[in-house]
């Protein structure tokens, strides 16, 4: 598959991704990209990002590749069960947050649990050595639950702006290879 034959639904995660932010620049760069709004990101509410995330899906004209940022991957995972069936050719999800461990800040913390059903779409996680919000061997356990393809991103914090991910130059050559592979 090609960009140009999919609609490309980025999904930010908590306080959404500002304009040096990878997903930021891949929207701008892909011409079939749209964001995923939410009513609140600085609040966010579970119902509510699970249903932005299914509105824009059967919004979709083309079959939907998700791009999944920290919570916004919790979102689409939440979402799963509720897509009209065949409707998201596959999703490219990055750096989970573990909202289950103990020390989850408040506003995250009704995310939780994280659901652990097989997803209905091909999907890869990428997960770092380093996030500080997700063990690799959790964020291992969870692609594995969900039949996604584990890639491991190295000592690489959470995979954003602050960890130096900016343009994500890997990150997109890697989106290009799942592409092909849809």
């Amino acid at each position: 598959m090609k960009s140009a034959d999919c609609d490309i639904l980025v999904v930010p995660g908590y306080t959404n991704s500002g304009p040096d932010h990878w997903q930021s620049r891949w929207q701008e760069r892909l011409s079939t990209a749209r964001r995923v709004d939410q009513a609140s990101w600085d609040h966010p509410e579970p119902d509510a990002w699970r249903d932005a995330v299914i509105a824009a899906v059967q919004a979709a004209s083309r079959p939907v590749v998700l791009v999944a940022h920290s919570l916004g991957v919790i979102a689409c995972v939440q979402a799963a069960p509720y897509l009209p069936r065949g409707a998201v050719a596959g999703a490219f999800l990055v750096a989970l947050p573990d909202i289950e461990r103990p020390d989850t800040p408040a506003v995250l913390r009704h995310f939780a649990p994280i659901p652990r059903e097989p997803l209905p779409f091909t999907s890869v996680l990428v997960a770092s050595r380093t996030d500080p919000y997700t063990a690799y061997d959790r964020a291992g356990a969870f692609a594995a639950d969900w039949g996604a393809e584990l890639v491991d991103a190295g000592e690489s914090g959470h995979l954003n702006g602050e960890s130096g991910h900016g343009p994500w130059p890997e990150g997109l050559m890697r989106f290009a290879g799942f592409l092909r592979t849809l």
